[in-house]
C-alpha cells in the first residue's frame, strides 16, 4: 500500500508540474512567442506560480516585443517581490527612461551600481547612467525641424521603414488582416507595400502590396532598399519558423529584369547565426549598410557595411566601429545626398528608446549628432529617409499616431542650410607602342583612407573613368590594378580645399576634383628611369633625397609581388671606364641594400653596375647631356603569373569572408583591415 501511495503522489507531482502555467509560459518565451507568453505569465502571477520570476518574464516579454514602456510596472513589481538579478534593475531603468521618467531611471541605476554583481550589466548600467546625465542638455537643444504624421497611409496597424524611389514610397506594414499572426507581438506578419508619391503627397488609391515573390505569407518582410538605378533591391525577411529564436532574419537580394523582380536570394553577407536587417544603399550603390547581431560587435545590434567588387559580388563586411556602435543597439541606417549617415540608436545619449542620430565624417574623424526634438521623442524614432536635402520621412511610435508605428514626414527649415558634396573623378591611362598616352579600360580602382580602410572600388569602362565621394579635410590613397600592368598607387587630399559655405548661394553645391592614374604595361627588360637619384661626388652612399625616390620603388615592389627586378646604375663617359664600372656597381648595390632594408625580399631584386657601357647620348658634350647618361634604372626581369593568380584568389577569399587586404604586400604578409572608422560613399 505504501508503495502504491508513493507512486500516486509521484504521478500527481508529475501531472501538476506538467500543467504548470509558468512552465507553459517558459516554453512560449523560449520560442519567441512573447505575446502568448505574457498571458501565461500573468496567470502564473495570479496563481502565485513562481510569481517573482513570472513578473520579471512578463516585463521581458514586453521589452523583447518592442513594448518597453509597458514593461515598467512589471519590473517594479518583480523587484518588490524579491527578484534581485542584475538585469531587472537595468531593464527597469530603461523602461522608466522610455516613459520620460529620467530622474527615477537615474535613481534606479545609482542605487543598483554599488551592489552590482554582473560585470557586463554593470558596464551597461554605467554607460546608460552617463547618458541620462546628458538628458537636460539634449532637451535644451534648438532645432529647425517640423514634423507631420503621414495619416493618409497610416492605419491602426504598424507602418514603418519608409523608402522613396522614382516617385514611389515603399514601406513596411502589418495591415493585412487576412494574414497569419506573428506570435512574438500578436500582430499580423509584416509585408512591403508601395504607393505613388510626389514627395510627401501620396496617392492613396495606388497603395499595393509587392508581389508574392517578395512577400511570403509565412514570413515578415520589411526594411527595403533599392539602388539609385532601380535595378537592385535588398530587403529583410525572417521569422519563418524554420529556425528557433529571434535570429531568423536575413537580407535577401533581387534584381529588376524584364519588368519584374527576380526570385530573391539570400545574400552572402548574412551571418546565419545572427539577426541581419535594415539595409541601406550608399548614393552610388557600391556600399550597403545594414544592422546585425553577429559576434565581434560592440553591443546587441551593430551597424556594418559591405561593398560590391568589380565582379558584382558583395563582401568586405566590416563593423562601423565604436564611434558609431555602442554597447546597446544601432540600426536603420540611411545615407543622404551630402554623404551623411543617419541611424537610430538607444545607446548614444537620447530621450528614450530608439532616437535618430546623424554621423558626419570630416578630417578623418566622425562626429555624432542627436537630431533633437521634434524628430526625437521618448519613444522609438527610427528609419529616416531623406528624399531631398531638407525633407524626408521617418518612423515613430510616439503618442498621437494612428497605430503602433506610424510614418511621419519632416522638413529642415534651417535658414542657413547649405550642402556641399565633394567628389573625386579620374581616368586610367597607359602608354601605347608609340609612347602616346591613351585610355586604359578594365582597371580596378580602389580608394583607401589614410589609415588604410577600403572606402570604395570600381572597374573602369571603355572610357577609363572612375569616381568616388570624398570628405572634407581628408587624405586618401588610390590603388589601380589590371593584369599585366604595374599596380599603381596615387595620393589625394581635400585638406585645405573645403568651400566656405557662408559664401555659397545655392542649397546644393558639388565640388569635383580631377585626377589621372597612369599604369605602365609590364614588359620584361624594359628600362624605367628613377629620377633624382643623386650621390655625393665619388660616393656610393644613399643621400636623403635619393632615399625619398627609392621609397617609390619600394612601394612599386610591395604593390606588385609577382615581379622581380634588376636595379642598375649608369655613369657618364668621363673618367676611367674601369673606375666608372666599379662606382656604378657600388652605387647600385647601395641602392639595393637600402630597398632590402625597407622589407623587400632580397631574392626579388639584384644590383647591376653598367658604368659607361650603355650611354643614352654617345657623344655627350654639355653637362645636361652628361646628366642624362648618369642615371639609375630598373627593369622587370621576371613576372610570376602564378603568384598573381594566387593573390587574386586570396583577395577574393578575403572579400567573401569580410576581411580586406588594405595594402598590397608580399604574398606572405596580408593584414586585415582596421574597423575603427567608416566612409560615407
Amino acid at each position: 500500500m505504501k508503495n502504491t501511495a508513493q507512486i500516486l503522489i509521484f504521478i500527481t507531482f508529475l501531472f501538476l508540474n506538467a500543467c504548470s502555467v509558468y512552465k507553459k509560459a517558459e516554453k512560449k518565451f523560449e520560442k519567441g512567442e512573447f505575446n502568448s507568453a505574457i498571458n501565461l505569465y500573468k496567470q502564473a502571477v495570479k496563481k502565485n506560480d513562481n510569481a517573482a520570476q513570472a513578473l520579471f518574464k512578463t516585463a521581458e516579454s514586453y521589452r523583447l516585443s518592442n513594448r518597453l514602456e509597458i514593461s515598467a510596472p512589471f519590473y517594479e513589481a518583480a523587484i518588490d517581490s524579491g527578484y534581485r538579478e542584475d538585469e531587472v534593475f537595468y531593464n527597469y531603468a530603461l523602461a522608466l527612461k522610455s516613459n520620460s521618467s529620467y530622474k527615477e531611471a537615474k535613481e534606479v541605476l545609482e542605487n543598483y551600481l554599488p551592489n552590482a554583481n554582473n560585470p557586463e550589466i554593470k558596464r551597461l548600467a554605467e554607460f546608460q547612467l552617463k547618458n541620462l546625465y546628458n538628458i537636460d542638455e539634449i532637451l535644451e537643444d534648438q532645432t529647425f525641424y517640423t514634423v507631420k504624421n503621414l495619416d493618409e497611409i497610416n492605419t491602426p496597424a504598424a507602418e514603418y521603414a519608409p523608402f522613396f524611389h522614382d516617385d514611389e514610397l515603399y514601406f513596411t506594414s502589418t495591415r493585412d488582416e487576412g494574414g497569419r499572426i506573428y506570435k512574438a507581438t500578436g500582430d499580423n506578419f509584416s509585408d512591403i507595400y508601395k504607393v505613388k508619391s510626389k514627395g510627401a503627397n501620396v496617392d492613396t488609391t495606388t497603395i499595393e502590396k509587392l508581389p508574392p515573390i517578395i512577400n511570403w505569407t509565412d514570413a515578415n518582410e520589411g526594411s527595403v532598399a533599392i539602388d539609385s538605378r532601380g535595378r537592385t533591391m535588398v530587403f529583410a525577411r525572417g521569422n519563418t519558423g524554420k529556425r528557433k529564436g529571434l535570429n531568423d532574419v536575413n537580407l535577401y537580394i533581387t534584381r529588376y529584369r524584364n519588368g519584374k523582380w527576380s526570385e530573391p536570394e539570400l545574400m552572402r553577407i548574412n551571418d546565419p547565426e545572427a539577426w541581419n536587417s535594415t539595409p541601406a544603399f550608399s548614393e552610388d550603390g557600391r556600399t550597403l549598410y545594414f544592422s546585425s547581431t553577429r559576434e565581434g560587435g560592440f553591443g546587441g545590434v551593430d551597424l556594418y557595411s559591405a561593398t560590391v567588387n568589380s565582379r558584382g559580388q558583395w563582401g568586405n563586411v566590416r563593423n562601423l566601429g565604436d564611434k558609431i556602435n555602442t554597447p546597446e543597439d544601432e540600426m536603420f541606417p540611411s545615407t543622404s545626398q551630402d554623404g551623411k549617415l543617419y541611424f537610430s540608436s538607444n545607446g548614444h545619449p537620447g530621450l528614450g528608446k530608439l532616437d535618430i542620430f546623424v554621423a558626419e565624417r570630416k578630417g578623418g574623424d566622425i562626429t555624432i549628432s542627436h537630431l533633437g526634438k521634434p524628430m526625437n521623442s521618448n519613444k522609438d524614432d527610427f528609419a529616416v529617409f531623406m528624399y531631398s536635402p531638407d525633407r524626408g520621412f521617418f518612423s515613430s511610435d510616439r503618442p498621437g499616431g494612428e497605430g503602433r508605428d506610424d510614418i511621419y514626414t519632416f522638413k529642415n527649415e534651417d535658414p542657413n542650410l547649405k550642402i556641399v558634396n565633394y567628389f573625386l573623378e579620374g581616368v586610367t591611362t597607359t602608354h601605347n607602342s608609340n609612347d602616346e598616352e591613351v585610355i586604359l579600360p578594365g582597371v580596378s580602382v580602389r580608394i583607401f583612407s589614410q589609415d588604410s580602410i577600403l572606402l570604395g572600388e570600381i572597374l573602369t569602362g571603355q572610357d577609363g573613368k572612375f569616381n568616388f565621394r570624398v570628405s572634407e579635410e581628408e587624405e586618401y590613397f588610390i590603388i589601380a590594378e589590371r593584369d599585366n600592368y604595374f599596380t599603381t598607387r596615387k595620393t589625394f587630399s581635400t585638406v585645405g580645399k573645403t568651400l566656405d559655405k557662408s559664401q555659397l548661394n545655392s542649397l546644393i553645391t558639388n565640388k569635383v576634383f580631377e585626377t589621372e592614374i597612369l599604369l605602365e604595361e609590364i614588359i620584361l627588360d624594359k628600362a624605367f628611369e628613377l629620377e633624382n637619384i643623386y650621390y655625393d661626388f665619388d660616393s656610393a652612399n644613399i643621400r636623403a633625397d635619393a632615399a625619398i625616390e627609392l621609397d617609390q620603388l619600394v612601394t612599386i615592389l610591395k604593390d606588385n609581388p609577382p615581379i622581380k627586378i634588376e636595379l642598375s646604375s649608369h655613369t657618364d663617359a668621363r673618367g676611367e671606364a674601369a673606375y666608372n664600372q666599379d662606382l656604378s656597381r657600388r652605387r647600385a648595390e647601395s641602392a639595393v641594400a637600402y630597398i632590402i632594408s625597407q622589407g623587400i625580399d632580397p631574392s626579388r631584386i639584384k644590383a647591376r653596375g653598367y658604368g659607361e657601357s650603355q650611354l643614352i647620348i654617345e657623344d655627350a658634350q654639355t653637362e645636361e647631356e652628361h646628366e642624362t647618361n648618369r642615371r639609375t634604372e630598373f627593369k622587370v626581369t621576371e613576372y610570376d603569373k602564378e603568384i598573381a593568380r594566387r593573390i587574386r584568389e586570396q583577395e577574393e577569399a578575403q572579400f567573401k569572408k569580410g576581411t580586406v587586404e588594405v595594402e598590397i604586400k608580399d604574398e606572405k604578409e596580408v593584414p586585415e583591415a582596421s574597423t575603427d572608422e567608416f566612409d560615407f560613399n
